[in-house]
């Protein structure tokens, strides 16, 4: 049994102009939660075990590929298309196994080796930290005999990051259209079509603002990838919030501030 927590990410080539942005699974602390490389130098990702024990943690690469809903399919390496396997060959990093005491960080290094003649594109793997359960040993209970064979299950958590690499000059526009009141994850919500054109992804925040031009309701991290033309953003909204998102409406598809907060998409509209 695992539990993977995925994250929205973070353009790691600002890291050191602004706060570094992080995300924990079980006891595991992640910065940054998004890195794009866009040239021959590296960076680093540094963990840090926010726990009471010693864990261990396994890193390695998955590709994933997203749906027009904005999950994320697992992709086998037998399945990848070109780009998925450019993306592969030529993400590097070290080391690929720590031990972690609590409350000390480690850095992975993370560097690129672009083959000859690759293509002007973007290339994404996703970077997941598995934390590996300590062995324990089995210890016989006598009410087993009586009662047949007991399974424990234990959870294994993780942390996802993509990892992008873009070469050459790319560019991407958004359009949001469909926007509606609909039930999410059994209470209200409010979802959106976000249509994307171009040669890389869009990554930005989604921010309502009402009649009066005032924010009512922000969230962050909304990515389309350029696997997709388009994804529906499912945005579950707290019970204080849901009677305002009524009569005219802005819906804004932002950069995030570290990125520079411009503009990518937006749309008025009217709920009833």
């Amino acid at each position: 049994m695992r539990v993977l927590h995925r994250f929205a990410v973070l353009l790691s080539g600002l890291a050191l102009m602004s706060p570094i942005p992080a995300q924990a699974a079980g006891d595991l602390l992640v910065a940054p939660t998004r890195v794009v490389l866009d040239g021959a130098r590296g960076t680093e990702v540094i963990l840090n075990n926010i726990g009471d024990e010693t864990a261990t943690y396994r890193i390695s690469l998955e590709l994933r590929r997203m749906t027009p809903d904005g999950g994320l399919d697992d992709i086998v390496p037998e399945g990848a298309n070109d780009t998925e396997k450019s993306a592969l060959g030529m993400i590097s990093y070290a080391p690929r196994r720590v031990v972690l005491p609590p409350n000390q960080p480690q850095s992975i290094r993370i560097g690129i080796r672009p083959p000859a003649g690759l293509p002007d594109g973007e290339y994404r793997a996703h970077m997941l930290f598995r934390a590996i359960p300590d062995a324990k040993p089995v210890v016989a209970n006598p009410a087993d005999a009586a009662q047949g064979v007991s399974i424990s299950l234990t959870p294994i958590y993780g942390v996802t990051i993509p990892i992008i690499v873009r070469k050459g000059s790319l560019k991407a526009t958004a359009a949001i259209s469909d926007v509606r009141l609909e039930t999410i994850e059994g209470g209200p919500g409010l979802s959106l079509h976000i249509a994307r054109n171009g040669t890389r992804s869009t990554y930005g925040r989604i921010r309502i603002l009402g009649g009066d031009g005032k924010a009512i309701y922000e969230t962050r991290g909304i990515a389309v990838y350029p696997e997709v033309q388009g994804r529906r953003v499912s945005l579950p909204l707290p019970p204080e919030v849901a009677p305002l998102v009524r009569g005219a409406l802005t819906v804004q598809y932002l950069e995030e501030p570290e990125a520079g907060g411009g503009m990518i998409a937006e749309t008025r509209t009217v709920i009833r």
